[in-house]
C-alpha cells in the first residue's frame, strides 16, 4: 500500500510539475479516481479476514501501555521536522513554496522539487492507510473519506500558508492534535457526525480569511 501511494504521489507530481496542473484539481482527481479503483477491487464491501500480525501492526502496544501508533506518529514527525530544518531540500521546498521563480533563478530544481514533496505525501498517506486498515481490523474501500478536510483544517489552523512557503511542522502538529480534540469533544458531547463537518468546514474558512489578512497587512 505505501508503494502505491508512492505512485499516486509521484503521478500527481508529474501532472503538477510538467502538465502545470493546479495543484487542487490533479489531488482531487486522483483521490476520486482512487475511491472508485478501491470500491472496483472490493467490490463495495470490506475486507476482513486480516492476520494477527497485520492487527499487531497499529493495534500492538510496546511496554504494555505506549501504543504503537504513537511511535509511528513521533518517528514520522521527528524525521519530518528535521528533513524541513536541517537539510538543503527542506531549505529548498520552502524556497519552492514562497517564490518558485526566484527558486528557478537560484538554480532550484523546481519540478524534481514539486515531484519529491508530493511522492513523499503519498508514501505517507499509504502508510496512514495501512494503519488504519489494521487499526479497524479491515480494508473498508471508504475509510478515511473525510480526511481530507481534517487534513487541510490541521495545516491552516497551524500556520501554513495556503500560498506556500511559510509554516512550522510544529505548528501543523498543534493544529493536527487541535482537529482531534475537537472531534473527539464533540464525540463525548454526541454531537451529530453532520454538525461536525460544518463545524470543520467553518474552521477552514475562518482560518484561510485570517491567513489572508495576514497576507495583506504584511
Amino acid at each position: 500500500m505505501p508503494a502505491k501511494g508512492l505512485f499516486a504521489g509521484f503521478l500527481n507530481g508529474v501532472g503538477v510539475a510538467y502538465g502545470n496542473i493546479p495543484p487542487f484539481i490533479v489531488t482531487l482527481g486522483s483521490m476520486t479516481i482512487i475511491r472508485g479503483l478501491a470500491l472496483i477491487a472490493s467490490k463495495g464491501q470490506p475486507v476482513f479476514g486480516v492476520t494477527k500480525e497485520f492487527e499487531h501492526l497499529a493495534g500492538g502496544f510496546i511496554l504494555n501501555f505506549i501504543p504503537h501508533l504513537v511511535i509511528y506518529f513521533l518517528f514520522v514527525t521527528a524525521i519530518s521536522a528535521f528533513i524541513l530544518t536541517r537539510t538543503v531540500f527542506g531549505r529548498r521546498v520552502y524556497a519552492v513554496g514562497g517564490n518558485e521563480t526566484a527558486a528557478k533563478v537560484s538554480g532550484i530544481n523546481v519540478p524534481l522539487i514539486k515531484i519529491s514533496v508530493y511522492s513523499i505525501s503519498g508514501f505517507l498517506a499509504g502508510i496512514a492507510g495501512l494503519l488504519l486498515a489494521s487499526r479497524i481490523v479491515s480494508g473498508n474501500p471508504t475509510a478515511g473519506q473525510s480526511y481530507e478536510l481534517d487534513a487541510i483544517a490541521a495545516v491552516i489552523i497551524g500556520g501554513v500558508s495556503m500560498s506556500g512557503g511559510s509554516g512550522k511542522w510544529y505548528g501543523t502538529v498543534i493544529g493536527a492534535l487541535f482537529i482531534a480534540v475537537i472531534g473527539n469533544g464533540l464525540d463525548i458531547l454526541n454531537v451529530s457526525s453532520h454538525f461536525q463537518l460544518i463545524i470543520k468546514g467553518t474552521i477552514i474558512i475562518v482560518a484561510v480569511l485570517l491567513d489572508m489578512k495576514g497576507k495583506r497587512n504584511q
